[in-house]
């Protein structure tokens, strides 16, 4: 078979305050995260929109103590997932590639490149897919493979989305549990489970599959779990001034409380590592809001993280892709091929003289509009939170 890799692909973090603001302005210069009719307007808005989201955020990582574990707790998962494979039989060399900070996926198929991989599995480190997380690295790594004749070669195969798979249930079941049990009357605990948003046009314009699979995760992971504990889902994390989908952890949280729920455990369903979504958002913002609501029992699931179930599990599935017929970037990006079509992609602009002048003038309306309200500090965006 040749040189085997594995990539892991995750979002990244800044690793210390400085990080911040060029993390910020990486992640809001994806389209797949801010859509924007007009590609020129992406870098000023995402130099604009983390300049002043930086505070705000360098304050939420001196809580956690100054920088995201995202990577390091990565490369501890790399690392014992190079080890399981190894004892499987499988010798792999493991590769991070990060979407918006350091190790960046460029920086990983570099490695790759220069380690002369024969054969790559790509695995991301998102159980559930999302044209956001996934499909934004999946489409970086076609823009990758198509500009690069010397990656071209390489015999690759990509897995989209795993949260069915036998081990990553066990594991999420078994931490549940575990924390189930430290409660005074395990049954009668609330289980929460709290995955990221999306926008909701992402879903219903887009296609996007993630609130089903993140829907069917959490039956499964219950059915897994077998128990007689009532549950809910809400989606944590969004943003602007758009539809995300529903319910909303803190909308659900104080709901719960008002039909009188005491003992509340919280299950980050979308993430297998420690980060500030986990950290800060649920553990301080989300705990606050719970005991002031009236919770008094508030636990949090820890992530995965390196979880010798669920990093066994990891290597079964590389060992699985390794063994079936490859997965193309072209099977899981393309909207042609399985969703209607991706949020950037629904602005159709003309190419009459008419439409081009209103399509000037409607991009000068929202610059200056952005530079106003930079300006004079009120507007749309400090009304919904962006600023």
């Amino acid at each position: 078979m040749g040189r085997v890799g594995v990539l892991l692909l995750n979002l990244g973090g800044p690793e210390q305050i400085e990080d911040v603001r060029p993390f910020l302005f990486n992640l809001f210069s994806d389209p797949e995260i801010i859509r924007l009719p007009f590609p020129w307007l992406q870098k000023p808005l995402a130099w604009w929109i983390s300049s002043l989201r930086t505070q705000k955020s360098e304050e939420n990582y001196r809580e956690i103590g100054g920088g995201s574990p995202l990577r390091r707790i990565t490369e501890e998962q790399a690392i014992a997932l190079q080890e399981q494979l190894k004892q499987k039989g499988q010798e792999a060399q493991i590769y991070i590639g990060m979407r918006y900070w350091h190790p960046f996926t460029e920086e990983a198929i570099a490695r790759i490149k220069r380690d002369r991989i024969e054969k790559l599995v790509i695995l991301p480190l998102y159980p559930q897919f999302s044209i956001s997380t996934s499909g934004s690295s999946f489409r970086l790594l076609e823009k990758i493979w198509q500009e690069d004749p010397s990656v071209q070669q390489l015999d690759y195969t990509v897995i989209p989305s795993w949260y069915k798979h036998r081990g990553y249930l066990q594991a999420m079941a078994e931490l549940i549990a575990q924390q189930l049990d430290e409660f005074e009357n395990p049954d009668a605990v609330h289980i929460f489970f709290s995955a990221h948003g999306v926008p909701l046009s992402y879903v219903e314009e887009a296609g996007d599959p993630y609130q089903r699979e993140i829907e069917e995760c959490t039956e499964l992971i219950m059915r897994t779990l077998n128990r007689p504990n009532d549950h809910t889902l809400a989606y944590q994390s969004r943003v602007g001034p758009v539809e995300w989908l529903k319910p909303y952890t803190e909308d659900a949280i104080i709901s719960l409380a008002e039909s009188g729920v005491k003992d509340l455990l919280v299950v980050p369903i979308s993430f297998v590592s420690e980060h500030i979504e986990t950290l800060q958002e649920i553990d301080m913002e989300y705990r606050e809001l719970a005991e002031e609501a009236g919770i008094e029992n508030f636990h949090r699931v820890p992530a995965l993280n390196t979880h010798p179930v669920f990093i066994d599990d990891l290597a079964d599935l590389v060992v699985e892709a390794i063994d079936q017929p490859s997965v193309t970037f072209d099977q899981v990006v393309h909207p042609a091929k399985k969703f209607k079509m991706y949020p950037q992609e629904r602005w159709e602009w003309g190419m009459t003289t008419a439409a081009e002048v209103w399509n000037g003038r409607l991009a000068m309306i929202g610059f200056m509009a952005l530079i106003i309200e930079l300006i004079t500090g009120h507007g749309p965006l400090h009304f919904v939170g962006l600023l």
